[in-house]
């Protein structure tokens, strides 16, 4: 055994001494030619226009949700509606997205004629190449930053801007924000709320005023249709609760307690409403009508109005830290960094050269070793025929 390992220790010995004599014999061109190489690499830097990045910095409007949602027990009927949205982990990633959507780089392309600018002859290409030149991320401190990169100092600066003023007018539009997307809920329901009442004013004013039926059951008929309108929002909040709570919960038990209060009170009052006969009738059917809307109208207004100050206070305000200006030093190309990485690569590429070449030297002096390096090149030879 102690034979072999000597054996196999001097082969590696004399096999590193070939490696190094290798190096020795090629050391002027594995040391001029990289060189050469990084010299001319960074001639060519200097060619080359300079790149200017541009920085802004801003905190995206901040979500206040635990507030939002405590305060869902306190609200009246239909409180809960539009209540159940949920946060994301890492809401300042939803208005990275939104910074990269197509709605916000086709304004940036429009506003500034990047097609041209870019030699673009499709607006995807446009985007491709804007999607390219910047840079958008969140950081752990809550911060975005958004770099641009351009030719032009001015215009780098104004892009990397105009990112954050897009993006507050596409804040504007949608409703990101749970107060925000309770505003834009109630605001529906109160447009069809005043549309309904309008209707049922319209309709009551064609009958005409029957003041003694009015006089005798407009108190009972106008309290019942109010009850109405309260168990239609509550029902209406029980559903919405759904969404975010287990029937087990405190708050939506006395939700549900309300809700069958509402219902006693409604079968009372209706129990005790006064007859009328046919003819006014149809009257206090459009009276009852009216006050119903009457009161969806000022429920839903007053649900309205508490998100709207609810919005005002949560807001989606941006607030830029760090807005960019026209950078003085440019970003790239770095000449240093080009000539070493030439030089680096060019190095070991030719070391792996020599190394290759001193191998198959050795290998062609032994015959069985020449046979087959005279058949790899004939089967290239061959390969690289029937290809051309």
């Amino acid at each position: 055994m102690t034979p072999n390992i000597e054996t196999v220790e001097e082969d590696d010995e004399i096999s590193l001494l070939d490696l190094l004599q290798v190096v020795a014999d090629n050391l002027r061109l594995l040391v001029l030619a990289p060189l050469t190489a990084g010299l001319l690499a960074l001639g060519i830097s200097f060619a080359i226009a300079p790149t200017f990045t541009a920085t802004t910095k801003f905190m995206p409007p901040q979500q206040q949700q635990s507030a939002a949602a405590s305060m869902l027990s306190s609200l009246g009927a239909l409180g809960g509606l539009a209540g159940a949205a949920t946060g994301l982990k890492n809401p300042a990633d939803q208005y990275v997205a939104f910074l990269k959507s197509r709605s916000v780089q086709d304004v940036l392309i429009d506003r500034f004629k990047l097609m041209e600018r870019y030699e673009s002859k499709l607006k995807t290409d446009a985007r491709t190449t804007l999607e390219g030149v910047s840079k958008i991320a969140s950081g752990k401190d809550g911060l975005i930053t958004i770099d641009v990169d351009d030719k032009d100092p001015a215009f780098a600066a104004q892009l990397a801007n105009a990112y954050v003023e897009e993006l507050g007018r596409l804040l504007d539009r949608l409703a990101v924000t749970e107060a925000q997307q309770r505003r834009v809920f109630f605001e529906k329901q109160l447009t069809n709320a005043k549309d309904n009442l309008i209707k049922a004013e319209q309709a009551l004013g064609a009958s005409g005023v029957n003041s003694s039926v009015l006089k005798s059951t407009g108190a009972a008929v106008e309290a019942v249709a109010r009850l109405r309108a309260q168990i239609t929002g509550q029902e209406v909040k029980l559903a919405s609760m759904r969404g975010y709570l287990t029937e087990s919960a405190p708050d939506f038990k006395q939700a549900q307690t309300e809700l069958s209060a509402l219902r006693g009170q409604l079968a009372r009052a209706e129990q005790s409403e006064p007859a009328t006969d046919s003819a006014s009738s149809d009257y206090i059917a459009k009276f009852r009508d009216f006050k119903y809307y009457e009161t969806l109208f000022e429920l839903f207004a007053k649900q309205y109005e508490m998100a709207r100050i609810d919005e005002s206070r949560e807001g989606a305000v941006i607030q830029v830290l760090d807005a960019a200006q026209p950078p003085e030093r440019k970003s790239k190309p770095k000449k240093a960094l080009i000539a070493l990485m030439t030089t680096l690569a060019v190095g070991f590429a030719l070391l792996l050269f020599v190394f290759i070449r001193q191998a198959l030297r050795g290998a062609a002096q032994t015959p069985e070793s020449a046979e087959k390096i005279g058949r790899l090149r004939r089967s290239w030879a061959k390969a690289l025929g029937k290809a051309s």
